[in-house]
């Protein structure tokens, strides 16, 4: 996806990055969704064998998670990692992309990682995915993006029920079949994965005592982010955003970190919360995806400052925060994340 930048070129580099501060300008106008890596790759290039699939009747039908289990054999310490806005139903964006699941299980601590979730924002929708009431199944499945609109899938051809699926089915089948503690588990997401894990910490705290947010969009109702996110979604396999929930009203702000911050104070619930400074680093070569991927970061970057000052103002201090120097949308950045996140989730979670 990334190609090193050769030292010694600084004609070269200078036209790159003022290209680069264009697109990033030009860049902020367009869905926050956009692939800064194209089409996920195949499962089977990033199948982990260490897990195994879990398969968990629910409201959407049976979904499946992956499961890798602690180096020491546990079963009182468990996190939830949560993907990105385009999460396959193959594997998560955490397996084929990442190993984060080797770090974690070596530190003790059960991996769960849930597949599928489109767009969902991992939220309880209002009604499945439709436009204009037209029912799904009457358009292309063969394309990406918009071209998806009309099709039907998940989330389409029924509603999304992804809170309920796991702070209720998935929680106590692991519970009852795994014999996994359903009490004081962590969970961690980028982007959407992001927002959502705070969400899911918000509402249901005897599940989760911490959350980590790596790049989320924790200011939801700022101006400009909904249609942001009806963009964002429509790119990232055709949903509406209006069928998720509906404008400004309680099951939208429910959704929002910067209205529901009170909640994750008074529940002194233990949280990492980060993102990048947008700026590209050495082996982020002069590339669209890494235009793209900078502006990401920096409309992220604007949404958790946001939340920081919110957090501040409730005058919480359960919060650590994290500002690297470099780092732009990219899952690099995000498996250098839980690497420094992972002994506090390790001091606060079981």
């Amino acid at each position: 996806m990334r190609s090193a930048r050769r030292p010694g070129r600084s004609v070269r580099s200078g036209s790159w990055v003022k290209r680069a501060a264009i697109g990033v300008a030009a860049a902020m106008l367009v869905p926050m969704g956009v692939s800064i890596a194209g089409p996920a790759a195949p499962a089977s290039a990033a199948f982990n064998p260490s897990g195994f699939d879990f398969w968990v009747d629910s409201g959407m039908g049976p979904i499946k998670s992956r499961i890798f289990r602690a180096k020491d054999g546990n079963t009182n310490r468990v996190v939830y990692a949560l993907d990105g806005l385009r999460a396959p139903e193959t594997l998560s964006g955490w397996e084929i992309d990442t190993n984060v699941a080797q770090l974690l299980t070596d530190w003790n601590i059960n991996v769960v990682m849930p597949v599928g979730g489109m767009s969902s924002f991992y939220a309880d929708w209002n009604a499945p995915s439709s436009f204009a009431g037209i029912p799904p199944g009457t358009g292309s499945s063969s394309g990406s993006g918009a071209l998806n609109a009309l099709a039907a899938g998940p989330g389409k051809s029924y509603r999304y029920q992804w809170e309920s699926f796991l702070t209720q089915n998935l929680r106590w089948a692991l519970r009852d079949r795994l014999g996994f503690n359903p009490n004081r588990n962590g969970v961690f997401g980028l982007s959407m994965g992001g927002s959502a894990a705070l969400t899911l910490a918000a509402y249901h705290p005897d599940q989760f005592s911490f959350a980590g947010s790596y790049s989320g969009y924790l200011n939801i109702s700022a101006p400009g982010m909904r249609e942001a996110i009806r963009m964002a979604m429509l790119d990232a396999g055709g949903y509406n955003v209006d069928s998720m929930a509906p404008p400004w009203g309680p099951q939208w702000l429910r959704m929002d970190p910067f209205v529901f911050a009170p909640l994750l104070r008074d529940h002194n619930t233990r949280l990492w919360i980060s993102a990048g400074s947008g700026l590209p680093g050495p082996t982020d070569g002069p590339t669209a995806g890494t235009v793209n991927g900078m502006a990401l970061e920096a409309l992220a970057l604007a949404n958790t400052r946001a939340f920081q000052i919110r957090m501040a103002t409730l005058g919480a201090n359960n919060v650590v925060y994290s500002f690297p120097n470099v780092g732009i949308h990219a899952w690099s950045y995000w498996a250098e994340e839980v690497a420094r996140m992972t002994p506090d989730l390790s001091a606060h979670i079981g």
